[in-house]
C-alpha cells in the first residue's frame, strides 16, 4: 500500500491533527480552490482531499488500522486527543485486539494490536 486517501471538510486541520498525533512533517498542496493535505507514515502516505457531497462524500474512505503495540494505551491517549469512540476493543483470534475511533474531523480508523 503507498496512499491511503480520506475525505475531510477541513483537508489541512485533518492533516495536522494526524501529523502532530504521528509527529510526523504535514505536507500541503494548494491547487487553486482546493487544498490536499497529506502525512508520510513510513512509506506510506496519508492524505486528505477536499469532501464533497456528490463526488467524495465523507465517511465513504475504507477504514484504515494502525498497527500499534497496546490498542488499550494507544486509543487512551487518542481519546485524550478528541478522538471519539466507535467500535471495541474486540479480542480476535485470541492474540489480536482492535478498536475503532473517529477523530475530530469524522474519520473513522482502527488500532490492531497484540493481546
Amino acid at each position: 500500500m503507498r496512499t491511503v486517501m480520506v475525505f475531510a471538510d477541513d483537508p489541512e486541520a485533518s492533516a495536522r491533527w494526524w501529523a502532530d498525533t504521528l509527529d510526523a512533517p504535514v505536507h500541503v498542496d494548494h491547487d487553486g480552490a482546493s487544498v490536499y493535505a497529506w502525512v508520510d507514515v513510513g512509506e506510506i502516505e496519508l492524505g486528505f482531499h477536499p469532501a464533497d457531497a456528490t463526488r467524495n462524500p465523507r465517511g465513504g474512505s475504507p477504514v484504515v488500522y494502525w498497527s500499534v503495540e497496546s490498542v488499550d494505551t494507544v486509543r487512551s491517549d487518542l481519546l485524550d486527543k478528541g478522538c471519539t469512540h466507535h467500535r471495541g476493543p474486540l479480542d480476535i483470534d485470541g492474540d489480536r485486539r482492535i478498536c475503532q475511533l473517529v477523530d475530530p474531523f469524522g474519520t473513522v480508523f482502527g488500532l490492531d494490536g497484540p493481546v
